[in-house]
């Protein structure tokens, strides 16, 4: 996940250099997972767009899928669910952050394994998540802890190279 953000936040993020950003985000993803998937277990009867309806998706086919709930998105919830905890690490970037959120989403429906309602779900799980989380001291702790370690890091990017095309890409919206 963090490759997918590199480009809108000017610093590539690993597990070795971003370690509380990591682990602030691995607990999250806990959270995030339980509540799309107690969605998808209620939300059962919700097939996929490819098995409601012949068209082209971008996996190969059986994809794995086929038991897995459509709605909601649990690609879109980590997404957003990232973007979000990332735009707060680094205000100042969070257009970018949160339109590259935006498009992991989206991408879901592009390649025809979600419906945009299941995508708009999944941010709002995502939402729900981390306002929720913001309840906690720990949560609020470990957050400021990674702004300073991602500030500690985004003060050695020397730039974005290599990141117009995406940039070009985000620009275009998919529908």
């Amino acid at each position: 996940m963090f490759r997918a953000f590199a480009c809108s936040l000017g610093v590539k993020l690993t597990r070795q250099n971003a370690p509380r950003i990591t682990a602030l985000i691995t607990r999250a993803t806990i959270d995030a997972t339980a509540a799309f998937e107690r969605l998808k277990q209620l939300n059962q009867q919700r097939k996929r767009p490819f098995l409601v309806a012949e068209g082209p998706i971008c996996l190969q086919r059986p994809t794995g899928l086929e038991d897995n709930p459509d709605y909601p998105s649990g690609h879109t919830t980590f997404g957003w669910e990232v973007g979000l905890i990332l735009a707060e690490l680094a205000p100042d970037a969070a257009t970018p952050i949160l339109s590259r959120a935006r498009a992991f989403g989206e991408s879901r429906v592009v390649c025809g394994v979600h419906n945009a309602s299941a995508v708009e779900a999944g941010v709002m799980t995502a939402a729900a998540v981390v306002a929720a989380l913001h309840g906690s001291a720990l949560f609020r702790t470990d957050l400021d802890a990674a702004r300073s370690e991602l500030a500690g890091l985004r003060r050695h990017v020397s730039g974005r190279a290599g990141c117009a095309l995406e940039a070009e890409i985000l620009a275009t919206p998919p529908y």
